[in-house]
């Protein structure tokens, strides 16, 4: 299996404040890795910093994406080579609809502007999964939507730009039971030989639907520990005191 993404002692702050200590990671094509940890541990903060934001200093390590040093790409050459992030909470871009938002994403990644009526017949077929009405393509960008139709418009973005690494930050969060299961059922329909996800999460709901390759423990900026979905199992049943 090729290497998508190699972490290597990764380390960032904000304000002042040390967030991530030494972050090491791996992951390889087809696989889906799960992070794990209680609140403050660090998991938005490494979410944001593989995307770029501004907001996060990065003090030390090394990020290699595809073999390339992802820590000196912009944020859309991150975003074109692959990498996108499902934000934990979405923002509202009034003026510009998510069908425009869409065609001017693929147009930037791709080089072409998708055709509207091959588009539409896309971007329905995967809303009908995710149980969305075909109208949301003519609103503007996450305004008004509830939680849980921003979370799905997330996934809608991952469907039709095609990232061979997405990053899911807490995309169950503010999600109800049947919500949670049409995002996941077919998150498992985008996972390939080609791609991979890295889920961050809390709510072990979610492994009903998706299971996967690797879980890992992050607790006070460290990934303490790694393994199977047994560790999920275990967090459910006695929490992260153990990990502390």
């Amino acid at each position: 299996m090729k290497e998508i993404i190699n972490i290597k002692n990764l380390q960032a702050s904000a304000d002042g404040k040390n967030i991530l200590k030494g972050i090491d990671l791996q992951i390889n094509e087809g696989e889906v890795h799960l992070i794990m940890g209680p609140n403050g541990a660090g998991k938005s903060t490494l979410a944001n910093v593989l995307m770029g934001h501004p907001n996060y200093q990065v003090d030390g390590g090394d990020v290699l994406f595809f073999e390339k040093d992802l820590l000196e790409m912009k944020v859309d050459e991150r975003a074109k080579a692959g990498l996108f992030l499902s934000f934990q909470y979405p923002e509202e871009v009034p003026g510009i609809t998510v069908e425009n938002f869409l065609k001017t994403s693929i147009r930037e990644k791709t080089g072409m502007l998708p055709m509207t009526t091959r588009f539409r017949k896309q971007a329905h077929g995967i809303m009908d999964k995710l149980d969305m009405k075909h109208d949301y393509l003519d609103r503007y960008l996450n305004q008004g939507f509830s939680g849980g139709e921003k979370k799905k418009n997330e996934i809608l973005q991952m469907a039709m730009l095609k990232p061979r690494l997405a990053i899911l930050d807490e995309t169950d969060s503010g999600l109800d039971i049947d919500a949670i299961r049409s995002v996941y059922e077919n998150l498992k329909e985008l996972v390939s030989e080609n791609n991979s996800m890295l889920i961050i999460t809390h709510y072990n709901k979610i492994l009903d639907y998706i299971k996967p390759d690797f879980v890992h423990v992050l607790v006070d900026g460290k990934i303490v520990k790694s393994g199977t979905i047994e560790i999920a199992n275990e967090i459910d049943t006695k929490g992260f005191e153990s990990y502390k």
